[in-house]
């Protein structure tokens, strides 16, 4: 059993990346933890698939930022942005499921 991802990271947040993807940012408080999930490759589309319940295709990207001790999520949105039944236009309420991720 690991520890929550909450004790290692400083910032964990989403935001609107356009009209048709959500990005979601993790950044580590320090460098020795942010290595240490990057070479587990902790984060991964297996996992974003779960935590989101959507399908591995519908993740565009996971990118790990070495210089921000930083991964970046970028996946299509469930719904445009602005469309009726879409509850949160800025994308800022969508990084909950990665608060439960434990390295």
């Amino acid at each position: 059993m690991g520890i929550p991802i909450t004790e290692v990271a400083e910032v964990i947040r989403s935001k609107n990346s356009g009209p048709y993807e959500l990005t979601m940012d993790i950044i580590f408080k320090d460098f020795d933890s942010y290595e240490k999930v990057k070479q587990k490759d902790i984060i991964n589309k297996k996992l974003i698939s779960s935590l989101y319940q959507i399908p591995e295709e519908d993740i565009i990207s996971i990118i790990n930022f070495d210089p921000a001790k930083a991964i970046k999520i970028t996946i299509k949105r469930p719904l445009v942005a602005g469309a009726i039944g879409e509850s949160d236009v800025y994308g800022a309420q969508q990084h909950a499921p990665l608060l439960t991720i434990e390295v």
